[in-house]
């Protein structure tokens, strides 16, 4: 496999309970200073196997750490908070992050699927670097404005929208019966936005 694929790939901890972080460290042993790399954390097992959201400091150091370890690497580039927990204030949660790049666990801080006013409270704490969102309503509902006013890049989120911006999906119809887009409501939002 060529290192190109995988140039600033973007992968999470979630993903395979980490396994896809596992694979990526083998094609990173050999060439670490030619990738980009980008992961996420905010998701943690419950004691039943739930899943939750957490932006607790303690959980993000351990995340971190698990992540640094599983891809082989002493430094991730860029490190987001998967999703912005609404029990825990995101000054705490940034402050947690800038610890980290204080440390040179992590180069830059990143947000996915946080709001305009989340966006200008993590920057007081820390700069924040990008910012992916799937919200389509980006232009209106004021996560671009305070991108451009703070200098964030936004990075795209699914950038062909899970096979949506493919043109080969045009009705919920054209789902396998088993497909989980079919049943999601925000796909309903994007087929009805792309056939506009």
């Amino acid at each position: 496999m060529e290192y190109r694929f995988f140039l600033k790939k973007n992968v999470k901890d979630l993903y395979g309970s980490g396994a896809n972080e596992i694979l990526l460290s083998k094609v990173l042993k050999e060439r670490r200073n030619e990738v980009f790399i980008c992961t996420k954390f905010a998701f943690s097992r419950g004691p039943n196997g739930e899943f939750k959201i957490s932006g607790k400091p303690e959980y993000i150091r351990q995340a971190c750490d698990n992540s640094l370890k599983r891809l082989g690497v002493n430094c991730i580039d860029l490190y987001y908070q998967h999703r912005v927990d609404p029990n825990t204030p995101i000054e705490d949660t940034v402050g947690a992050l800038a610890e980290l790049v204080k440390e040179g666990k992590i180069k830059y801080i990143g947000l996915s699927e946080c709001s305009a006013e989340s966006l200008r409270r993590a920057y007081k704490v820390h700069p924040i670097a990008a910012v992916q969102s799937l919200d389509l309503d980006i232009e209106t509902n004021g996560v671009l404005e305070a991108c451009r006013e703070l200098g964030v890049t936004i990075v795209a989120y699914s950038p062909l929208g899970r096979g949506f911006l493919t043109g080969k999906y045009k009705s919920l119809d054209d789902f396998e019966q088993n497909d989980y887009r079919r049943g999601v409501p925000r796909f309903q939002v994007v087929l009805r936005k792309i056939r506009v």
